[in-house]
């Protein structure tokens, strides 16, 4: 074993993939290996996470610092178990564990990497596998569970609570949470591993902001919009978040369009398609220049179990406005004081009213939030955290 070789296992990886769990081990690694520690990313050849398309070429790569292998994606099943299953949670049923089993393995499946960790394993100091949800976490994380740290990124959903999924979230050898409700939510589900800590994640603070740039570049002009991005998918609100808009944009002619990026298809009323303006995929430069831009930034998604992107906006100086039906979203705006909440199209009509018609006032509420986020979410300090606990929980 090198006792400074770490192994990062996500289901996909790259500068062009969108995707909370995968951000956070792509900067984790970064940071760890300009720390010097030698990190090997083991994920797929697959960029895209509906379609998980081999679109990267497989074997060994560099980013920087950090040695990517990656290996094909294999689809060759119907996927007939696996809708078969999503119905079963969509009406509340509790599938059985064959099920379950059959529902985990109708998808992507990558045994050339399970495979090949099976053989390198004893040479890591630890294996650090993200999100839960995936094949590619369960199989990679029970290799060598005793050195395994999970960072599940958990979400209030039926699949979290599946019998499949609890020797993940009990048995390995360590858990990285990202927030308190986060912990909850696990110890509500499961009997956690004795070692669990909350080391959260960083946020990338940006020299600079150039929010007229962002205007010019997509013909905005002087138009006021509230922000939206991410992955535009039912999972995460987007249709629940199009619909509130154009409630409240109808019923009260309120002088807000809808600027969106990320990936995932839009889907915008015909009524109100010129004010609905999606970017598509963004640089980083973009994103962080759109939200200097906007009026606020709508965060639509319950399932959240750190919700980076709010930060992002706090950094900026701008308002938030999150579904208060998510306890990560509700437990940030709450602590930091930065945001408002809504739970129903009615509220939401509520808060946009008041970003539309009381500017300064939002600008004012947004202001504790830069502080809020450097005060807990540097990578630095989050680098520090999960330091720590590798040297804890895996002595040399």
């Amino acid at each position: 074993m090198d006792h400074r070789r770490l192994a990062l296992v996500p289901p996909r990886y790259g500068s062009d993939v969108v995707g909370g769990a995968e951000t956070l081990l792509r900067e984790a690694g970064a940071g760890l290996a300009a720390r010097g520690w030698q990190v090997d990313v083991l994920t797929t050849c697959a960029r895209d996470h509906f379609t998980w398309a081999n679109e990267y070429p497989p074997g060994e790569h560099h980013d920087g610092d950090l040695r990517v292998v990656r290996f094909p994606v294999v689809r060759d099943t119907s996927g007939a178990d696996r809708a078969r299953v999503e119905g079963m949670l969509a009406r509340g049923e509790k599938p059985g564990l064959a099920d379950q089993e059959a529902w985990l393995n109708d998808g992507l499946r990558v045994p050339e990497l399970f495979h090949h960790l099976l053989d390198t394993a004893e040479q890591y100091r630890a294996i650090v596998v993200a999100p839960y949800l995936f094949w590619t976490t369960l199989a990679c994380g029970l290799v060598a569970p005793e050195r395994t740290i999970a960072a599940p990124c958990l979400h209030d959903e039926p699949h979290a609570r599946l019998d499949v999924f609890e020797p993940l979230l009990s048995g390995v050898g360590g858990m990285w949470m990202q927030t308190e409700p986060e912990l909850d939510l696990l110890a509500s589900i499961a009997t956690p591993p004795a070692r669990v800590e909350v080391v959260g994640e960083g946020v990338p603070v940006p020299d600079g902001y150039d929010p007229d740039r962002f205007r010019a570049r997509h013909g905005l002009g002087d138009r006021r919009f509230v922000l939206c991005g991410g992955r535009r998918e039912g999972a995460k609100g987007w249709e629940e978040l199009l619909r509130g808009w154009a409630r409240a944009v109808r019923r009260n002619e309120l002088e807000l369009d809808l600027v969106t990026f990320g990936v995932g298809d839009v889907h915008a009323p015909e009524d109100l398609a010129d004010r609905v303006h999606d970017l598509g995929f963004v640089s980083e430069a973009d994103r962080d220049d759109a939200m200097a831009a906007a009026d606020a930034y709508v965060q639509p998604s319950v399932m959240e179990s750190f919700s980076r992107m709010i930060m992002e906006a706090w950094l900026a100086g701008t308002p938030v406005i999150g579904n208060g039906r998510g306890a990560v979203v509700r437990w940030h705006c709450e602590r930091s004081g930065a945001g408002l909440l809504y739970d129903d199209d009615a509220e939401l009509e509520q808060c946009l009213r008041y970003v539309a018609e009381a500017p300064d006032d939002a600008a004012t509420l947004a202001k504790p939030g830069r502080d809020y986020v450097l005060d807990r979410y540097t990578w630095p300090a989050a680098l520090d955290r999960m330091e720590s606990t590798i040297e804890r929980w895996f002595p040399a």
